[in-house]
């Protein structure tokens, strides 16, 4: 909740919906409240990272309901506007290296995001003759409240900043600015891609 707060106070006039993603109707009826829409970031996720002997039936239900199924859901209710608009638009989904990449015990996790890329591309190919563009970005660790609480500690940064050649994890505004930079007209050639945004790790 401080999080949404804090939204709020730095930019006033943004409308808040409070709604579970997981429940697909309900997820569905609050976002129609809010039409038309033109701009989509899909940023909604869990992590998990657990070796797959310790995966449990719940586990499994749950990243993948937050990380795959309420997207899609989100997706397609705003494509579903505009179509019925006619009215071009651009959506971001916020994926991950680890859908690229191999990492120790993300087996739940690189599969969800790997599902979102494949359906970024899916999308991509099927509405890009709506004038609706739909990429993915592909961040490495990133210096969230969270993520520093994280990585904080050496014996863990470690390993992970040694394969990045730029030899440091990402900020929020690294994120940020690429997000815009896909939903904006400066895209308009750009559709289907899932963009790294890793300091290199993927080149190594």
């Amino acid at each position: 909740m401080r999080g949404k707060q804090q939204l709020k106070n730095e930019v006033p006039a943004i409308e808040i919906l409070n709604v579970d993603l997981c429940n697909w109707k309900e997820t569905k009826e609050a976002i129609k409240t809010v039409y038309p829409i033109d701009l989509l970031v899909n940023s909604a996720g869990v992590g998990s990272i657990l070796p797959l002997t310790d995966v449990t039936e719940e586990n499994y239900d749950h990243i993948f309901n937050v990380n795959i199924k309420a997207l899609i859901n989100v997706t397609q209710t705003v494509i579903e506007d505009l179509l019925n608009r006619k009215s071009p638009g651009s959506i971001v989904n916020i994926s991950s290296q680890a859908s690229l990449a191999a990492l120790p015990n993300h087996t739940l996790y690189s599969a969800t995001k790997s599902a979102v890329d494949g359906f970024t591309r899916a999308v991509a190919l099927d509405f890009g003759p709506n004038k609706i563009r739909i990429n993915s970005v592909n961040p490495t660790v990133v210096m969230t409240d969270l993520g520093r609480r994280f990585w904080s500690d050496p014996n863990l940064a470690g390993p992970m900043l040694a394969k990045i050649p730029l030899k440091r994890f990402g900020e929020i505004n690294d994120v940020a600015s690429t997000v815009l930079f896909l939903l904006s007209d400066e895209a308009s050639m750009i559709t289907g891609v899932c963009l790294p945004i890793d300091g290199g790790f993927l080149a190594c």
